[in-house]
């Protein structure tokens, strides 16, 4: 079985793993790979471990060694570099009135190229842009545009809990989130409520879909007739965390009572899943308030 460790370059970035050469690591050690980007200095996230082969994608790069202190300190100095870089950058960017905005700075570990992030809306022209900052610099350049979410990624922030962002802390690549998640959890499609600081949908919408989306096959739709101990009822609500239904009936005299049971002690015969999975997965953007 092969043994591997994980590495990450960026403290909510992904995990890439490595071959250890042997040498036996722990979380928050320093290590030194060679990357598509180049040379890169890593911190361990996770230590040795031996997995089965058919884990392993690809060809597994071994590392080139473990981090030393005068490794360290280049990588210290590499990040402070970044301010000064991302000050001339956008100095430069005035100068030639472009439409981007600089997000980020990024020195490579060996020095040999400096990478920097932008947004923008358009497609930008950045040439005369990337020939100035080569004559600032004299090593390589790479402008590259990067998405919304990755700009809120890079900078951070509050979101509406009150906790930073999940993406900034922890979240290692983006999933897949859409409008059917905010309605089958009965949220508000208000875009304000459901959006993050980037604009589009929360991430931690996806973090309770499964349960929800489980406990929808089988609890009732609203306003769906169901048969009770008590009688046929309507559902007036569901709680799909708890597994309770509040059933109506109508009384003689026209008005109504409510009863709430366990949704094992109902029959069902519209269940949530049906409406929900008719819905068509509209972008957040398109929703109205």
């Amino acid at each position: 079985m092969p043994t591997i460790i994980g590495v990450k370059f960026k403290k909510a970035g992904k995990i890439y793993y490595f071959s250890p050469l042997n040498m036996s690591f722990k979380v928050g050690d320093g290590v030194i790979v060679e990357t598509v980007r180049g040379v890169e200095y890593g911190i361990v996230e996770l230590a040795n471990r031996n997995v089965n082969e058919k884990e392993v994608v690809g060809q597994l790069k071994p590392i080139k060694r473990r981090a030393s202190t005068g490794d360290t300190k280049q990588y210290l100095e590499n990040q402070a570099k970044r301010i000064d870089a991302i000050a001339i950058c956008k100095e430069k960017i005035l100068k030639h009135k472009l439409p981007m905005k600089l997000v980020d700075a990024e020195f490579t570990f060996d020095k040999t190229k400096v990478i920097f992030s932008f947004y923008s809306d358009n497609r930008v022209d950045f040439r005369d842009l990337a020939k100035d900052l080569a004559s600032v610099f004299r090593i390589r350049i790479e402008l590259r545009q990067i998405g919304i979410r990755d700009v809120t990624k890079l900078l951070g922030g509050l979101g509406s809990c009150g906790r930073p962002c999940c993406c900034s802390v922890h979240l290692g690549d983006f999933e897949r989130v859409s409008i059917k998640m905010a309605k089958i959890q009965g949220l508000s499609l208000n875009p304000i409520k459901i959006s993050g600081l980037c604009g589009r949908l929360m991430c931690c919408l996806k973090y309770e879909n499964d349960h929800y989306t489980e406990s929808s096959k089988r609890m009732p739709k609203p306003g769906s007739v169901i048969k009770t101990p008590n009688g046929e009822a309507v559902v007036e609500s569901v709680d799909l965390l708890k597994g309770n239904v509040v059933a109506r009936f109508t009384k003689k005299d026209e008005s109504f009572e409510y009863i709430t049971y366990k949704y094992t002690d109902i029959k069902v015969n519209e269940v949530m899943a049906d409406s929900v999975d008719s819905d068509t997965e509209e972008d957040v953007n398109n929703l109205e308030d």
